[in-house]
């Protein structure tokens, strides 16, 4: 704190006192002088103020927008220079002002020289040290990555993503390994066949291989993040993906009792499956509420385009999930098994009329699906079927021609 000390006193000063500029330059002070010394003018102003002074011996000027003007009285003065300060400040000396004499001119410039060469040999060094421990750490993961054990440590990363609500990103060696090489198969539909695994944390999913997806990575991306920010209690939820060269998967939570079409046409001699109606009636009721949340709470609607009851999958107390929903822009418009929502795409006996008619399609459309699978949920049977017992007549219009007729 001692700071600088003069050679002549101010009131010793034989002629004109002036004012030294120190640019981007601040006093430090402390207590009690901080109180009493603060006031708001103006570069020229503070500077004259100390000027006039006889107790003033420097000024400094905030031009940080607050017009901060320090008068230090005190015969001592320290403070510092840097760039990032936005102050000039004045000292007041005896005589005209003398040039700040330049670092080498008081033998600074074979210190700064040797400061230079430290400076040089502590990156070099440092630079070696990083390289070393980049190589070490790659050849470690590689290591790992090669190793059973790996897997395991990985599915821990993925359960705690799982549970953050993220989808997972998964490997196609992952999900092989998980699948069994694909081995136990679940099912099959337009969009492609679904596969029963087991994660390395024991967790059973379905994945699903996707079929004729030639979308880059970055929209593929974009529409598993739209898909898995779907949440609803009658959604099959969307665990994570897989992404790697032309693999395209979907791994989702998996549905002990399957899905619905297994219940619905079958006989009690065949399965044991049969529905009462308790059921059947819970069923309905969360397959419409699944398919509103699409429609009407979903940030944009979705339009499903695919119910059925091979889409409708239940879990171990026989709640309904719907699946497969928000998969009609993953597909490619060119593969001729897809179409997109200009075109017909579907399945035979759930389509609305808009749609062979070559018509825009909107959410009524499911709702015409719904009410084809709401037809099979009550009879049992297929809505397309043809028999004796409805007149050789598909069965949706036989029930329709009963309706009409009250019987």
């Amino acid at each position: 704190r001692k700071g600088c000390k003069r050679k002549v006193e101010i009131g010793n000063c034989p002629g004109s006192m002036t004012m030294l500029q120190l640019d981007h330059a601040n006093f430090l002070t402390y207590p009690p002088e901080l109180d009493s010394q603060l006031y708001t003018l103006g570069i020229s102003a503070c500077r004259s103020n100390c000027h006039v002074s006889d107790t003033c011996v420097a000024s400094t000027s905030f031009s940080d927008g607050t017009g901060t003007c320090y008068l230090k009285l005190s015969e001592f003065v320290c403070g510092y220079q840097s760039p990032a300060l936005p102050s000039t400040s004045y000292v007041k000396v005896c005589g005209p002002v003398q040039p700040i004499p330049s670092p080498s001119s008081l033998g600074l410039g074979e210190n700064n020289g040797l400061r230079l060469k430290a400076w040089i040999v502590t990156v070099v060094v440092v630079g070696t040290i990083l390289g070393f421990i980049m190589f070490e750490g790659g050849l470690w993961w590689w290591c790992c990555r090669n190793s059973p054990k790996f897997g395991t440590l990985s599915a821990q990363y993925a359960l705690l993503e799982y549970a953050s609500g993220t989808p997972v990103q998964f490997s196609y060696k992952e999900l092989q390994r998980s699948t069994k090489g694909f081995r136990e198969k679940l099912g099959a539909g337009g969009f492609g066949a679904v596969y029963r695994g087991v994660l390395a944390n024991r967790t059973v999913v379905a994945v699903k291989q996707l079929e004729g997806i030639e979308q880059g990575e970055k929209q593929f991306r974009m529409e598993v993040a739209t898909i898995s920010s779907t949440h609803h209690l009658n959604l099959v939820r969307l665990i994570g993906f897989c992404s790697e060269g032309r693999h395209r998967l979907l791994v989702y939570e998996f549905m002990k009792n399957g899905s619905l079409d297994n219940f619905l046409f079958t006989t009690e001699e065949q399965s044991g499956k049969l529905l009462n109606w308790d059921y059947r009636f819970k069923i309905a009721l969360g397959t419409a509420r699944g398919i509103t949340y699409l429609h009407e709470e979903c940030r944009d609607c979705i339009v499903h385009c695919d119910i059925k009851p091979e889409n409708i999958l239940m879990d171990e107390n026989y709640n309904a999930k719907v699946s497969d929903f928000g998969l009609a822009k993953l597909i490619n418009p060119k593969d001729h098994r897809h179409c997109t929502l200009t075109s017909v795409r579907g399945t035979r006996g759930y389509l609305a009329p808009e749609w062979l008619a070559n018509l825009p399609v909107n959410s009524k459309s499911d709702v015409y699906s719904y009410g084809m699978v709401l037809l099979e949920i009550v009879s049992g049977r297929r809505n397309f079927e043809v028999s004796e017992e409805t007149n050789r007549k598909k069965f949706s219009f036989w029930a329709y021609e009963e309706f009409e007729q009250f019987r």
